[in-house]
């Protein structure tokens, strides 16, 4: 999308009534009525498509430019595919229990925040889903805080950084793989490139953490002893069922593209179940492929945590971002976003406001709309050309949209991520937000990596 092709020319003042009328609509929805965010998006969609007819623009016109924007995400969907299968292809092999596993063994009374931000980055980068992070292991954390007398605000926030940095660099997060297709950046390239800022951010928040931790000498808590039996009891734990963690992580670092890397780990998790359980079937294997892992161990914890995956779970993702997509290519073809950002054109005349702009607008988006994936579609579908022009390359922006959208939307008490966090962890958003240093830090990172360049990669 092009901002040159807008059907429509409009005064910004004019885009930018529309742009908030859109963000009523969507945050009215989500935040007010609490639905899930297909619906006021699909409203907001609507709104569009009425705004563009009564400025004289045909449906065909604006349904060519629906289709236009939904197929940009196609390479990202092809991926969702593959990440659902490898996610229930590792929970039948072992490969996420064992991680787990052996994770859980080094919690302790002591450096205890530290530990719990430890375990959820390595849990959440294990699963890639932040918010099943956040609602299992956090849920059994908060637990032992409150029976240890510990403070459930740094423990949140402890929890929340951990399952953020996990889910931001994950190659089986949504949010990463709509980040690296939105601007068409290959996956793991996208993920490397994110440790410019990740690594620095890790160690703020660790050092943070392990010194706001009591100075306790407690042992294992009592918690962390029944996972650890249930998980040795009701799952494979071995380390042949780690293969597939090392086939995908040397794939990665070869720089293999994503589709054959998450291939290559399916294919030998299947093969570690078949040979750790013989008992299986091709077709139980296939139904596990498709609909996901089910574990039905009677421990409704470890039950919730591992039950998931496969293709069918990935349609959630996917139709929310067809829609998401469909309604940016609506505000490019209605002109609405281009007007915008000519206003702003003269402004942008360097690299570190660029990336400020960027940041902002990633900030901004998530607080009006409350909407994790809309703060990564727009600012990347916005801001895209304006990188080319000043000679970046398009892993530059995708890491600012992580920065500045995946891990932010936690922090916005209206925001999906807030409002869900805030009740399965029973700690309010203010509360816990001034603890999620992890979320805080990334986008001042980028505001740094902005004006210093540090980090950033030039086309040559």
């Amino acid at each position: 999308m092009k901002l040159e092709n807008a059907k429509l020319k409009l005064p910004w003042i004019e885009a930018t009534i529309v742009l908030a009328c859109l963000f009523i609509i969507i945050g009215t929805g989500i935040i007010y009525f609490e639905m899930i965010p297909h619906m006021p998006i699909l409203g907001g969609v609507l709104f569009l498509l009425l705004y563009g007819r009564i400025k004289g623009v045909s449906f065909s016109i604006m349904e060519r430019a629906m289709m236009q924007g939904a197929s940009s995400g196609l390479g990202a969907i092809y991926i969702f595919f593959f990440i659902g299968m490898l996610i229930s292809s590792w929970m039948a092999s072992g490969t996420i229990p064992t991680i787990m596993f052996y994770g859980f063994e080094f919690i302790s009374g002591q450096a205890f925040y530290a530990v719990v931000f430890l375990i959820t980055s390595l849990i959440g980068l294990c699963i890639g889903s932040s918010l099943t992070t956040a609602a299992t292991i956090g849920v059994a954390f908060i637990g032992m805080a409150s029976s240890l007398d510990f403070s459930l605000a740094i423990t949140a926030g402890a929890i929340i950084s951990g399952a953020f940095l996990g889910d931001k660099m994950s190659p089986l997060s949504d949010s990463t793989n709509l980040a690296s297709g939105t601007v068409g950046v290959p996956l793991f390239e996208h993920i490397k490139n994110m440790l410019w800022t990740t690594i620095p951010g890790f160690v703020v928040t660790l050092v943070l953490f392990f010194f706001l931790s009591p100075k306790s000498s407690g042992s294992n808590v009592q918690e962390i002893e029944d996972m650890l039996s249930a998980l040795s009891t009701y799952t494979t734990i071995s380390l042949w069922s780690l293969l597939p963690f090392i086939v995908v992580g040397g794939m990665a670092l070869k720089k293999v593209s994503a589709i054959p890397t998450l291939a290559a780990g399916i294919v030998s998790a299947i093969a570690i179940t078949f040979i750790e359980t013989p008992t299986q079937t091709v077709k139980e294997m296939a139904n596990v492929l498709y609909s996901g892992f089910v574990l039905n161990s009677g421990v409704e914890q470890l039950d919730t945590i591992l039950s998931r995956g496969g293709i069918e779970s990935m349609y959630f993702s996917i139709s929310l971002v067809l829609l998401a997509l469909a309604m940016g290519g609506l505000l490019f073809e209605l002109g609405i976003i281009p007007s915008i950002l000519n206003a702003i054109q003269g402004l942008l005349i360097n690299v570190g406001r660029l990336i400020s702009a960027t940041v902002f607008t990633g900030i901004g988006v998530n607080f009006l709309a409350g909407e994790q994936y809309l703060s990564v579609l727009l600012p990347g579908k916005a801001f895209q050309n304006k990188y080319s022009e000043l000679g970046l390359e398009g892993k530059s922006l995708t890491r600012v949209l992580e920065d500045a959208g995946t891990v932010v939307n936690p922090l916005v008490p209206w925001g999906v991520c807030g409002v869900f966090l805030t009740q399965v962890l029973g700690v309010t958003t203010l509360e816990y937000a001034p603890f999620a240093f992890f979320c805080i830090v990334c986008p001042i990172l980028s505001l740094v990596s902005g004006w210093t360049k540090i980090g950033l990669h030039f086309k040559k």
